[in-house]
């Protein structure tokens, strides 16, 4: 008499699970080592890393010696876009490489699930992203140490960098687990990036749309204070975590489900708990209860990360808030009502709060200006104010208006480099002129004489006149550029200033301060300032004289 026994389901074994999960780390050690010996991404890591340490012993302008941290985190992210871009490609490579290999059929009878050997790939991601958060770290350390760094950075603007490189690893998975096939990563990386430049550039005007991107560009040519930033930054990277996690829990299920499948189909198992059993009682063949068993949690899993990214999605949408609005608003329009003054010498100084550091600098710059005027310029007392347009975040680019009282003199939220000669060429027109609107509206000989004021201390005066000069020429019209409104030089101006500046600076010191009513008289013609200080008297007439 045969009997037919329901088989029962064996025990569960807590030291076997404890060895399938050191299975899976010990398998995605073997993969983070095996991606870094693939010849693109050592490559790419290598420069990105390089790249990094290059830009920051060998800044490429003078403003990275007082750099804003909140402007410092978010240059971290567009750095390993490259890096993320190859791991995307590589990770998918080595998610098929059984099946490109023709050794996919062997895993079904190995021990691992194939639903463990994509979590083994999902955290052979883990070090590029350790390490991407790393050089982001350490760039952004080595910005805040140095002695001119001002503001705040943002500890979320940072995971933006190493969320991204984990993104682009689990995505790529995602992908070998959907198409398991070798065209279609890089297929897939040409689609993704037509979809995110239309997200970027066809929809501008939906704000929401871009933080659909995983990194979001702001820049601005001048710095805004910390609390007018503005940034879901927090929210972005929540939306980051969802969806890397998203799409790493979504390839593990999808793993599972095809092992399933393929198991049922080489066995000839038609329904999902099909089994054969001897007339013993003893099943010959099941199928293997591992591979369905993540899908429970899996499922969880996935819900979990969903409503992760939906809840980062949501945040990140909500614009910019009234009150932040306003608070831009004040700190555009009436700045005095949201700074704090000191004074150094006989000026005065305001500033935003984080710029309470900086003001020793500028009047460094004030006192080198005055020291080559004459009459009451050379003591006259300045206000220095730091003005910013706020009100269009870090998007707007509005040229600042020169002020029209009398001895004000504007700096902005940027220093060093060539933003250390345009503050000494306002201060100057402002010496010259009365104020920053007749300053930057002048044409005649008196240009000269501010410029020579400007520039006629510096370390290096005709290196600067280059640099100051928008087209960075030493000859021929151009404007020189200063924080508000430009100063307009004419070709004979350029030369008799680059010739004062080619000349001893006592001398021609000397000159202007013995000179000095005559030099600042409205309406004096340039060549009458080049007799005067003894140069080669131009040809040609001033704009204004035309």
């Amino acid at each position: 008499m045969t009997t037919v026994m329901e088989a029962t389901a064996p025990p569960v074994v807590h030291g076997e699970q404890r060895r399938s999960r050191a299975a899976v780390f010990a398998l995605a050690r073997f993969e983070a080592r095996e991606l870094v010996l693939q010849l693109p991404v050592a490559v790419t890591l290598l420069v990105y890393v390089g790249y990094t340490g290059w830009k920051l012993l060998f800044p490429p302008d003078g403003m990275d010696a007082y750099p804003a941290l909140q402007d410092v985190d978010r240059a971290t992210q567009t750095t390993p876009t490259l890096l993320g871009i190859v791991l995307f490609i590589a990770v998918n490579r080595a998610a098929l490489r059984s099946r490109r290999r023709g050794t996919d059929r062997h895993f079904d009878v190995l021990v691992m699930e194939p639903w463990r050997r994509t979590a083994g790939h999902a955290l052979s991601l883990v070090p590029f992203g350790v390490v991407t958060a790393l050089v982001a770290l350490v760039q952004f350390t080595w910005q805040a140490l140095r002695p001119g760094a001002v503001g705040h950075g943002s500890v979320a603007e940072l995971a933006v960098a190493p969320l991204y490189v984990l993104l682009c690893g689990a995505v790529g998975l995602l992908v070998a687990r959907l198409i398991p096939s070798v065209l279609a990563a890089p297929l897939t990386v040409l689609g993704l990036f037509t979809f995110l430049l239309f997200v970027s550039t066809g929809t501008s005007d939906a704000q929401w749309s871009r933080w659909l991107l995983p990194v979001v560009s702001e820049n601005s040519s001048s710095t805004l204070p910390s609390d007018l930033v503005g940034r879901p930054a927090g929210w972005h990277a929540l939306y980051l975590v969802g969806l890397t996690l998203l799409a790493a829990t979504a390839a593990v299920l999808c793993a599972s489900r095809d092992a399933v499948d393929r198991l049922r189909v080489s066995r000839g198992w038609s329904l999902p708990h099909s089994r054969l059993r001897s007339s013993g009682g003893t099943p010959i063949a099941t199928e293997p209860q591992m591979n369905a068993a993540p899908r429970p949690y899996g499922a969880l899993g996935l819900a979990g990360a969903l409503a992760i990214t939906v809840v980062g999605a949501v945040g990140q949408s909500g614009g910019v808030p009234p009150e932040l609005s306003k608070a831009r608003e004040r700190a555009s329009v009436s700045p005095e009502k949201e700074q704090s003054c000191v004074r150094h010498g006989s000026s005065q100084y305001c500033f935003f709060g984080e710029w309470s550091g900086r003001t020793g600098t500028w009047a460094g710059v004030v006192d080198r200006v005055q020291a080559l005027a004459g009459g009451t310029a050379a003591s006259r007392p300045l206000l220095v104010r730091q003005r910013i347009d706020a009100r269009y975040g870090l998007d707007g680019d509005a040229a600042i208006a020169p002020s029209t009282t009398p001895g004000q003199v504007t700096v902005g939220t940027r220093w060093g480099g060539n933003r250390v000669p345009e503050f000494a060429v306002a201060v100057a027109s402002v010496l010259v002129g009365g104020d920053e609107k007749k300053g930057s509206e002048l044409c005649d000989g008196r240009v000269v004489t501010a410029m020579w004021l400007a520039l006629g201390r510096d370390a290096d005066p005709v290196a600067d006149l280059k640099n100051v000069r928008l087209d960075d020429s030493l000859s021929g019209p151009a404007i020189a550029l200063t924080p508000t409104n430009p100063l307009s030089m004419s070709a004979g101006q350029t030369d008799v200033v680059r010739e004062l500046l080619s000349r001893p600076r006592a001398e021609v010191t000397s000159a202007v301060k013995a000179h000095w009513a005559q030099l600042t008289a409205p309406g004096v013609k340039t060549a009458e300032v080049a007799r005067v200080l003894g140069t080669k008297v131009p040809k040609g007439v001033d704009e204004c004289g035309k």
